[in-house]
């Protein structure tokens, strides 16, 4: 189950709160949490290869295109 503290970005408790017990929005929250600890394993590198630096650019387009589709669910949830 996603914690505020898992959401991404500047989500709080209380919207999140709107889908609690959705499991297509806890699946998002997952991947993008999964994607967040891989792009700081990035970060944490003194220097990326070329192909390290491909990667980043997927992984951070993958993490705002499920921010995205939970931004819609919640939106979707307000109505």
């Amino acid at each position: 189950m996603a914690n505020a503290q898992d959401l991404p970005g500047s989500f709080d408790a209380a919207v999140a709160a709107n889908v609690p017990h959705n499991s297509r929005y806890q699946e998002l929250a997952r991947q993008h949490h999964l994607l967040e600890e891989q792009l700081h394993h990035l970060a944490a590198l003194a220097y990326l290869t070329n192909e390290q630096q491909l990667e980043e650019v997927t992984l951070k387009k993958q993490k705002l295109a499920i921010k995205d589709q939970m931004v819609s669910l919640l939106a979707a949830s307000r109505h």
